[in-house]
Protein backbone atom coordinates (compact mmCIF):
# COMPACT_ATOMS: atom_id res chain seq x y z
CA UNK A 1 0.00 0.00 0.00
CA UNK A 2 1.30 3.41 -0.47
CA UNK A 3 2.54 5.73 1.73
CA UNK A 4 -0.33 8.45 0.48
CA UNK A 5 -2.95 6.23 0.97
CA UNK A 6 -1.65 5.18 4.80
CA UNK A 7 -1.61 8.53 5.25
CA UNK A 8 -5.66 8.66 4.09
CA UNK A 9 -5.95 5.66 6.60
CA UNK A 10 -4.89 7.30 9.42
CA UNK A 11 -6.40 10.30 8.63
CA UNK A 12 -10.01 8.33 8.10
CA UNK A 13 -8.77 6.60 11.44
CA UNK A 14 -11.72 7.28 13.67
CA UNK A 15 -14.73 6.39 11.69
CA UNK A 16 -15.04 3.15 12.83
CA UNK A 17 -18.40 4.15 14.78
CA UNK A 18 -19.28 0.96 17.34
CA UNK A 19 -16.85 2.38 19.82
CA UNK A 20 -18.42 0.45 23.11
CA UNK A 21 -16.81 -0.18 25.87
CA UNK A 22 -19.00 -1.73 27.66
CA UNK A 23 -16.35 -4.52 29.40
CA UNK A 24 -17.03 -8.01 28.24
CA UNK A 25 -16.89 -7.39 24.38
CA UNK A 26 -19.66 -4.10 24.04
CA UNK A 27 -22.51 -5.87 26.51
CA UNK A 28 -22.31 -4.96 30.22
CA UNK A 29 -21.06 -6.93 32.60
CA UNK A 30 -24.36 -7.02 33.97
CA UNK A 31 -27.88 -5.28 33.58
CA UNK A 32 -28.55 -4.19 37.29
CA UNK A 33 -27.13 -2.57 40.01
CA UNK A 34 -27.44 -5.46 42.58
CA UNK A 35 -26.04 -7.77 39.86
CA UNK A 36 -23.05 -5.41 39.00
CA UNK A 37 -22.10 -4.91 42.47
CA UNK A 38 -21.58 -9.06 42.64
CA UNK A 39 -19.18 -9.00 39.53
CA UNK A 40 -21.96 -9.91 37.13
CA UNK A 41 -23.32 -12.99 38.68
CA UNK A 42 -27.14 -12.83 37.95
CA UNK A 43 -27.68 -16.90 36.45
CA UNK A 44 -28.46 -18.49 39.98
CA UNK A 45 -28.94 -15.89 42.93
CA UNK A 46 -31.78 -13.55 42.34
CA UNK A 47 -32.09 -9.64 42.13
CA UNK A 48 -35.73 -9.76 42.03
CA UNK A 49 -37.28 -7.49 39.62
CA UNK A 50 -33.96 -6.80 37.66
CA UNK A 51 -33.55 -10.63 37.27
CA UNK A 52 -35.68 -10.26 34.61
CA UNK A 53 -33.00 -9.62 31.61
CA UNK A 54 -30.48 -11.60 32.80
CA UNK A 55 -32.24 -14.91 34.12
CA UNK A 56 -36.16 -14.42 34.39
CA UNK A 57 -36.50 -17.72 36.27
CA UNK A 58 -35.19 -15.75 39.29
CA UNK A 59 -38.27 -13.66 39.34
CA UNK A 60 -39.85 -16.51 40.92
CA UNK A 61 -38.85 -15.00 44.31
CA UNK A 62 -40.85 -11.67 44.09
CA UNK A 63 -43.40 -12.25 46.60
CA UNK A 64 -45.74 -9.31 45.47
CA UNK A 65 -44.89 -6.86 42.90
CA UNK A 66 -41.24 -5.02 42.49
CA UNK A 67 -40.39 -2.28 40.52
CA UNK A 68 -36.59 -1.15 40.23
CA UNK A 69 -35.76 2.10 38.49
CA UNK A 70 -32.53 3.25 38.25
CA UNK A 71 -29.20 3.80 35.96
CA UNK A 72 -25.55 3.29 35.14
CA UNK A 73 -23.02 6.49 34.96
CA UNK A 74 -20.65 4.66 32.81
CA UNK A 75 -16.65 6.95 32.46
CA UNK A 76 -14.52 5.48 29.73
CA UNK A 77 -11.30 6.41 29.13
CA UNK A 78 -9.78 6.43 25.73
CA UNK A 79 -6.43 6.65 24.03
CA UNK A 80 -5.27 5.82 20.74
CA UNK A 81 -1.27 6.44 19.68
CA UNK A 82 -0.28 5.50 15.74
CA UNK A 83 3.18 5.18 15.10
CA UNK A 84 5.26 4.70 12.48
CA UNK A 85 9.11 5.65 13.06
CA UNK A 86 10.42 4.70 9.34
CA UNK A 87 7.78 6.76 7.37
CA UNK A 88 7.34 10.51 6.64
CA UNK A 89 4.12 11.01 8.41
CA UNK A 90 3.19 13.85 10.47
CA UNK A 91 3.03 12.96 14.45
CA UNK A 92 -0.41 11.92 15.62
CA UNK A 93 0.21 12.40 19.51
CA UNK A 94 -1.78 10.18 22.10
CA UNK A 95 -5.15 11.35 20.74
CA UNK A 96 -7.80 11.24 23.96
CA UNK A 97 -11.76 11.00 22.79
CA UNK A 98 -13.78 13.33 25.30
CA UNK A 99 -16.54 11.17 24.87
CA UNK A 100 -16.25 10.09 28.51
CA UNK A 101 -19.22 10.31 30.02
CA UNK A 102 -22.75 8.43 29.40
CA UNK A 103 -26.26 7.48 30.86
CA UNK A 104 -27.51 3.97 30.89
CA UNK A 105 -31.18 3.79 32.13
CA UNK A 106 -33.14 0.79 33.60
CA UNK A 107 -36.38 -0.08 34.59
CA UNK A 108 -37.93 -3.81 36.08
CA UNK A 109 -41.42 -4.84 37.09
CA UNK A 110 -41.76 -8.56 38.29
CA UNK A 111 -45.48 -9.51 39.36
CA UNK A 112 -46.47 -12.59 41.28
CA UNK A 113 -49.64 -13.49 39.76
CA UNK A 114 -49.59 -17.38 41.75
CA UNK A 115 -47.76 -19.94 43.04
CA UNK A 116 -47.13 -20.82 39.41
CA UNK A 117 -46.63 -17.71 37.11
CA UNK A 118 -44.38 -14.67 37.20
CA UNK A 119 -44.38 -12.04 34.52
CA UNK A 120 -42.39 -8.97 34.10
CA UNK A 121 -41.87 -6.13 32.40
CA UNK A 122 -39.15 -3.66 31.65
CA UNK A 123 -36.83 -1.15 29.54
CA UNK A 124 -32.75 -1.94 30.03
CA UNK A 125 -29.71 0.19 28.13
CA UNK A 126 -27.38 -3.14 27.40
CA UNK A 127 -24.84 -0.12 26.08
CA UNK A 128 -23.75 2.90 24.65
CA UNK A 129 -20.91 4.66 23.44
CA UNK A 130 -19.44 6.76 21.47
CA UNK A 131 -16.11 9.44 20.61
CA UNK A 132 -15.49 12.93 20.27
CA UNK A 133 -11.87 14.25 18.92
CA UNK A 134 -13.03 17.60 18.12
CA UNK A 135 -11.08 18.54 21.24
CA UNK A 136 -8.03 17.52 19.89
CA UNK A 137 -7.67 20.06 16.60
CA UNK A 138 -4.00 20.44 17.11
CA UNK A 139 -2.73 16.44 17.02
CA UNK A 140 -3.26 15.19 14.00
CA UNK A 141 -2.38 15.45 10.50
CA UNK A 142 -4.04 18.14 8.83
CA UNK A 143 -4.95 20.03 12.02
CA UNK A 144 -8.09 17.63 11.95
CA UNK A 145 -7.63 16.34 15.29
CA UNK A 146 -8.69 12.77 14.14
CA UNK A 147 -10.74 14.09 11.50
CA UNK A 148 -12.98 15.90 14.63
CA UNK A 149 -15.16 12.99 14.74
CA UNK A 150 -18.22 12.29 16.73
CA UNK A 151 -20.12 9.03 16.94
CA UNK A 152 -22.66 7.70 18.50
CA UNK A 153 -24.35 3.86 19.75
CA UNK A 154 -27.13 3.59 21.70
CA UNK A 155 -29.06 -0.05 22.23
CA UNK A 156 -31.77 -0.46 24.61
CA UNK A 157 -33.87 -3.63 25.04
CA UNK A 158 -37.42 -4.02 25.99
CA UNK A 159 -38.66 -7.38 27.50
CA UNK A 160 -41.51 -9.32 28.85
CA UNK A 161 -40.25 -12.13 30.94
CA UNK A 162 -42.54 -14.65 31.85
CA UNK A 163 -42.11 -17.69 34.34
CA UNK A 164 -43.10 -20.67 35.10
CA UNK A 165 -42.37 -22.64 38.56
CA UNK A 166 -42.90 -26.10 40.11
CA UNK A 167 -41.51 -27.14 43.31
CA UNK A 168 -37.72 -26.43 43.01
CA UNK A 169 -37.68 -26.08 39.10
CA UNK A 170 -38.10 -22.39 37.75
CA UNK A 171 -38.34 -21.50 33.92
CA UNK A 172 -38.34 -18.97 31.74
CA UNK A 173 -38.85 -16.76 28.43
CA UNK A 174 -38.38 -13.15 27.50
CA UNK A 175 -39.33 -11.82 24.10
CA UNK A 176 -37.13 -9.11 23.39
CA UNK A 177 -37.41 -6.02 21.53
CA UNK A 178 -34.07 -4.02 20.78
CA UNK A 179 -33.72 -1.15 19.53
CA UNK A 180 -30.46 0.91 18.40
CA UNK A 181 -29.53 4.04 17.13
CA UNK A 182 -25.93 4.99 14.98
CA UNK A 183 -24.38 8.11 13.87
CA UNK A 184 -21.32 9.10 12.32
CA UNK A 185 -19.99 12.44 11.59
CA UNK A 186 -16.48 13.54 10.49
CA UNK A 187 -14.34 16.08 8.50
CA UNK A 188 -11.35 14.93 6.58
CA UNK A 189 -8.94 16.11 3.54
CA UNK A 190 -8.63 14.09 0.01
CA UNK A 191 -4.73 14.05 -0.19
CA UNK A 192 -5.61 13.31 -4.02
CA UNK A 193 -6.38 16.96 -4.47
CA UNK A 194 -5.84 18.42 -0.81
CA UNK A 195 -9.54 18.83 -0.78
CA UNK A 196 -11.68 19.32 2.65
CA UNK A 197 -14.92 17.38 3.05
CA UNK A 198 -16.90 16.57 5.58
CA UNK A 199 -19.06 13.67 6.18
CA UNK A 200 -22.42 12.22 7.90
CA UNK A 201 -25.28 10.62 6.59
CA UNK A 202 -26.62 11.06 9.77
CA UNK A 203 -28.93 9.05 12.46
CA UNK A 204 -29.33 5.58 11.63
CA UNK A 205 -31.68 3.11 13.22
CA UNK A 206 -33.20 -0.13 13.52
CA UNK A 207 -35.73 -2.25 15.64
CA UNK A 208 -34.17 -6.22 16.05
CA UNK A 209 -36.15 -8.88 17.75
CA UNK A 210 -34.67 -11.92 19.73
CA UNK A 211 -35.86 -14.28 22.88
CA UNK A 212 -33.90 -14.95 26.11
CA UNK A 213 -34.65 -18.59 27.75
CA UNK A 214 -33.65 -19.04 31.58
CA UNK A 215 -33.95 -22.31 33.73
CA UNK A 216 -33.15 -22.54 37.46
CA UNK A 217 -33.32 -25.01 40.06
CA UNK A 218 -33.86 -24.95 43.83
CA UNK A 219 -32.21 -27.61 45.92
CA UNK A 220 -34.26 -26.95 49.11
CA UNK A 221 -36.89 -29.67 48.80
CA UNK A 222 -33.70 -32.06 48.08
CA UNK A 223 -32.26 -32.00 50.88
CA UNK A 224 -29.66 -29.26 50.09
CA UNK A 225 -30.87 -25.70 51.61
CA UNK A 226 -29.73 -22.85 49.53
CA UNK A 227 -28.11 -24.36 46.58
CA UNK A 228 -29.02 -23.35 43.39
CA UNK A 229 -27.97 -23.63 39.56
CA UNK A 230 -29.37 -21.63 36.74
CA UNK A 231 -28.90 -21.49 32.75
CA UNK A 232 -29.40 -18.94 30.62
CA UNK A 233 -29.54 -19.06 26.62
CA UNK A 234 -30.00 -15.64 24.53
CA UNK A 235 -30.45 -15.29 21.36
CA UNK A 236 -28.78 -13.25 18.76
CA UNK A 237 -30.42 -10.09 17.34
CA UNK A 238 -29.65 -8.57 13.95
CA UNK A 239 -29.51 -4.86 13.85
CA UNK A 240 -28.60 -3.04 10.27
CA UNK A 241 -27.97 0.65 10.23
CA UNK A 242 -28.21 2.23 6.53
CA UNK A 243 -25.13 3.38 5.42
CA UNK A 244 -23.26 3.34 8.36
CA UNK A 245 -20.59 0.77 8.70
CA UNK A 246 -20.04 0.20 4.75
CA UNK A 247 -19.49 3.78 4.44
CA UNK A 248 -16.94 4.04 7.36
CA UNK A 249 -14.78 1.31 5.95
CA UNK A 250 -14.85 2.10 2.23
CA UNK A 251 -11.62 4.17 2.66
CA UNK A 252 -9.61 0.99 4.37
CA UNK A 253 -10.47 -0.53 0.81
CA UNK A 254 -12.60 -3.34 3.05
CA UNK A 255 -15.68 -4.81 1.92
CA UNK A 256 -18.01 -6.29 4.86
CA UNK A 257 -19.80 -9.32 3.51
CA UNK A 258 -22.54 -8.35 6.21
CA UNK A 259 -22.81 -4.78 4.92
CA UNK A 260 -23.91 -2.18 7.81
CA UNK A 261 -25.24 -5.35 10.13
CA UNK A 262 -24.08 -5.73 13.10
CA UNK A 263 -25.74 -8.23 15.14
CA UNK A 264 -25.45 -8.51 18.68
CA UNK A 265 -24.51 -12.27 19.37
CA UNK A 266 -25.82 -15.22 21.15
CA UNK A 267 -24.46 -15.95 24.37
CA UNK A 268 -25.18 -18.86 27.11
CA UNK A 269 -24.02 -19.96 30.16
CA UNK A 270 -24.44 -21.10 33.46
CA UNK A 271 -24.46 -20.37 37.24
CA UNK A 272 -24.27 -21.27 40.85
CA UNK A 273 -25.30 -20.11 44.28
CA UNK A 274 -24.83 -20.49 47.73
CA UNK A 275 -26.57 -18.97 50.64
CA UNK A 276 -25.76 -19.69 54.24
CA UNK A 277 -27.16 -17.59 56.87
CA UNK A 278 -26.60 -14.22 55.79
CA UNK A 279 -23.57 -15.50 53.57
CA UNK A 280 -24.51 -15.70 49.58
CA UNK A 281 -21.70 -16.96 47.36
CA UNK A 282 -22.20 -16.98 43.25
CA UNK A 283 -20.40 -17.71 39.92
CA UNK A 284 -21.08 -17.72 36.70
CA UNK A 285 -19.83 -18.49 33.48
CA UNK A 286 -21.07 -17.51 29.91
CA UNK A 287 -19.45 -18.03 26.17
CA UNK A 288 -20.56 -14.94 23.92
CA UNK A 289 -20.20 -15.95 20.06
CA UNK A 290 -18.86 -13.16 19.05
CA UNK A 291 -17.54 -15.27 16.07
CA UNK A 292 -20.48 -16.05 14.72
CA UNK A 293 -22.13 -12.91 15.03
CA UNK A 294 -22.63 -10.99 11.37
CA UNK A 295 -20.54 -7.75 11.35
CA UNK A 296 -18.18 -8.43 14.48
CA UNK A 297 -16.95 -11.96 12.27
CA UNK A 298 -16.01 -9.56 9.57
CA UNK A 299 -13.38 -8.22 11.94
CA UNK A 300 -11.91 -11.18 13.42
CA UNK A 301 -13.85 -11.07 16.59
CA UNK A 302 -13.26 -14.34 18.80
CA UNK A 303 -15.37 -15.71 21.10
CA UNK A 304 -15.13 -14.92 24.42
CA UNK A 305 -15.60 -16.55 27.72
CA UNK A 306 -16.75 -14.83 30.55
CA UNK A 307 -16.00 -15.56 34.53
CA UNK A 308 -17.91 -13.78 36.96
CA UNK A 309 -17.38 -14.33 41.16
CA UNK A 310 -20.16 -12.49 43.54
CA UNK A 311 -20.32 -12.40 47.28
CA UNK A 312 -23.07 -10.97 49.03
CA UNK A 313 -23.30 -9.95 53.43
CA UNK A 314 -27.14 -9.02 54.24
CA UNK A 315 -28.57 -7.95 57.68
CA UNK A 316 -31.77 -7.29 58.01
CA UNK A 317 -32.34 -3.46 56.31
CA UNK A 318 -28.37 -3.62 54.28
CA UNK A 319 -26.42 -5.49 52.56
CA UNK A 320 -22.75 -5.45 50.74
CA UNK A 321 -21.55 -7.05 47.74
CA UNK A 322 -18.14 -7.81 46.48
CA UNK A 323 -17.05 -9.28 43.14
CA UNK A 324 -14.80 -10.03 40.53
CA UNK A 325 -15.60 -10.16 36.27
CA UNK A 326 -12.96 -11.44 34.04
CA UNK A 327 -13.84 -11.73 30.32
CA UNK A 328 -11.32 -12.79 27.30
CA UNK A 329 -11.00 -9.98 24.78
CA UNK A 330 -13.00 -10.86 21.74
CA UNK A 331 -10.89 -7.84 20.36
CA UNK A 332 -7.48 -10.20 19.02
CA UNK A 333 -4.24 -9.63 16.62
CA UNK A 334 -4.90 -11.16 13.06
CA UNK A 335 -2.85 -10.84 9.86
CA UNK A 336 -4.76 -8.42 7.99
CA UNK A 337 -3.00 -5.61 9.34
CA UNK A 338 -6.32 -3.54 8.08
CA UNK A 339 -8.09 -5.30 10.71
CA UNK A 340 -5.81 -4.68 13.74
CA UNK A 341 -6.02 -0.76 12.28
CA UNK A 342 -9.72 -0.68 12.37
CA UNK A 343 -10.23 -2.72 15.57
CA UNK A 344 -7.88 -1.34 18.13
CA UNK A 345 -8.79 2.52 16.99
CA UNK A 346 -12.34 1.78 16.45
CA UNK A 347 -13.69 -1.02 18.25
CA UNK A 348 -11.18 -1.50 21.44
CA UNK A 349 -13.38 -3.55 23.31
CA UNK A 350 -10.29 -5.27 24.92
CA UNK A 351 -11.21 -4.47 28.45
CA UNK A 352 -10.55 -7.73 30.93
CA UNK A 353 -10.83 -7.88 34.56
CA UNK A 354 -13.23 -5.61 36.63
CA UNK A 355 -13.59 -5.19 39.90
CA UNK A 356 -16.86 -4.14 41.82
CA UNK A 357 -18.56 -3.05 45.29
CA UNK A 358 -22.16 -2.76 46.04
CA UNK A 359 -24.18 -2.37 48.65
CA UNK A 360 -28.13 -1.96 49.55
CA UNK A 361 -29.98 -0.19 52.14
CA UNK A 362 -33.72 -0.57 52.82
CA UNK A 363 -35.44 2.37 54.78
CA UNK A 364 -38.66 0.44 54.89
CA UNK A 365 -40.13 -2.82 54.04
CA UNK A 366 -40.86 -1.29 50.91
CA UNK A 367 -38.30 0.84 49.59
CA UNK A 368 -34.47 0.29 49.25
CA UNK A 369 -31.59 2.01 47.61
CA UNK A 370 -28.87 0.00 45.86
CA UNK A 371 -25.67 1.29 44.82
CA UNK A 372 -23.26 -0.45 42.80
CA UNK A 373 -19.42 0.24 41.58
CA UNK A 374 -16.84 -1.11 38.91
CA UNK A 375 -13.52 -0.18 38.26
CA UNK A 376 -11.92 -1.97 35.05
CA UNK A 377 -8.22 -1.40 35.40
CA UNK A 378 -6.28 0.00 32.25
CA UNK A 379 -5.62 -2.44 29.80
CA UNK A 380 -3.26 -1.35 26.42
CA UNK A 381 -2.82 -3.31 23.66
CA UNK A 382 -0.16 -2.82 20.26
CA UNK A 383 -0.97 -4.94 17.39
CA UNK A 384 0.94 -4.48 14.13
CA UNK A 385 0.11 -2.52 11.37
CA UNK A 386 3.05 -4.23 9.11
CA UNK A 387 2.07 -4.22 5.56
CA UNK A 388 -0.52 -0.81 5.72
CA UNK A 389 2.50 1.24 4.89
CA UNK A 390 6.29 1.20 3.93
CA UNK A 391 7.05 1.56 7.36
CA UNK A 392 7.56 -2.47 8.48
CA UNK A 393 7.60 -1.07 12.38
CA UNK A 394 4.03 0.38 12.15
CA UNK A 395 1.98 -0.14 15.23
CA UNK A 396 -0.70 1.00 16.81
CA UNK A 397 -1.44 1.59 20.62
CA UNK A 398 -4.47 1.63 22.40
CA UNK A 399 -5.23 1.89 25.71
CA UNK A 400 -8.20 2.37 27.85
CA UNK A 401 -9.99 2.06 31.67
CA UNK A 402 -13.38 2.22 33.00
CA UNK A 403 -15.40 3.36 35.85
CA UNK A 404 -19.44 3.16 36.80
CA UNK A 405 -21.42 3.98 39.62
CA UNK A 406 -24.91 2.27 38.84
CA UNK A 407 -28.09 3.18 41.29
CA UNK A 408 -31.50 1.79 41.85
CA UNK A 409 -34.53 2.59 43.83
CA UNK A 410 -36.63 -0.55 44.62
CA UNK A 411 -40.41 -0.56 45.49
CA UNK A 412 -42.23 -3.60 46.98
CA UNK A 413 -46.10 -4.09 47.39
Amino acid sequence: MKTTQMTKIILLSSIAAVTLHATNGDNLIAIGTKARGMGGTSMAVSHGAESGIANAAMITTVEGTEITFGGTLFMPEIKTTLAFPNAPLPPQGNLTSDADTNMIPSVSIAHKINENWYVGVGMWGTAGMGTDYRGNQNLAVGNLGNMNMVTNLQLLQFAVPIAYKTGGLSLSIAPVMQYGNLDINYDGVDLNTNTPFSSGSGLAQDFGFGYNLGLAYDFTANGIAGLTLGAIYKSAIEMTYDGQLTTATAPFGLTLPAGDTLEQPAEYGVGIAYVTGQHTFAFDYKKIKWSEAKGYSDFGWEDSDVYAFGYQYAQDNWAVRVGYNYGASAVVEVADPRLNFFNLLGFPATAEKHYTLGGSYAFTDQFSLDLAYVYQQKNTETFSLQGLSADPQGTITTSHREDSVSFQLAYKF
